[in-house]
């Protein structure tokens, strides 16, 4: 898993509320059993009429915010159902955070899992990170996981709050399997010590 210590990156504004994970990534296209190749189908029904054409109109397909890697998005997103294709649409389509004041706690915990941070700020926070993406034409920001903050070159400095193990997690990109293999030394010494008994049937078949 990659790692994120300090990320700079463009700010795309997505000014709704409670954005459910069928909206991330519409349940038609779960059928994919690979992990990649989901950020073309990212909101899907928003960026795409029912003719099959683009929708100009939506924030991800302006010009002016091409290459973001940074979402800000109202309260409680990513609600509804479980599926863990929302966080892997976000980071294929290029996004390596995304910003609100409140987050569905299985989608906060499948990012945790794919190394995809979820910032928690204020609404107040929110709301200006919003304006001021909306209104230039270039917006960035950075975000510090070492130093749980979040600033911009026009004075913004937010603090955020996140849990420690996770912050650690991320920071030197471990997911679960990244977490057992830090013992392996330990696993295959006791896998040594306790060789499977030839009575399971499991041994020269």
């Amino acid at each position: 898993m990659k790692p994120f210590t300090v990320h700079r990156g463009r700010v795309a504004p997505l000014d709704r509320v409670n954005v459910d994970t069928d909206q991330i990534i519409p349940k038609q296209f779960l059928k994919r059993i690979e992990r990649t190749g989901f950020g073309q189908f990212l909101f899907y029904d928003w960026r795409f009429g029912a003719d099959g054409k683009k929708n100009a109109d939506f924030v991800l397909d302006q010009a002016r915010y091409a290459g973001a890697s940074i979402l800000v998005a109202g309260k409680n997103f990513g609600c509804g159902s479980s599926r863990e294709h929302a966080v892997w649409a976000l980071t294929d389509f290029g996004f390596r955070a995304v910003i609100s004041s409140s987050f569905a706690d299985i989608f906060a915990n499948n990012s945790t899992k794919n190394g995809f941070l979820t910032v928690r700020l204020g609404d107040h926070e929110i709301a200006e990170i919003m304006k001021r993406a909306i209104e230039s034409s270039n917006y960035e920001l950075t975000i510090d996981l070492e130093q749980c903050e979040v600033r911009d070159d026009q004075g913004l400095r937010a603090k955020f709050p996140i849990d420690e193990f996770v912050r650690q997690c991320l920071l030197n990109g471990l997911d679960d399997i990244g977490l057992t293999l830090q013992h392996e030394s330990e696993i295959a010494d006791y896998e040594a010590r306790h060789p499977l008994p030839a009575t399971l049937g499991l041994v020269n078949r």
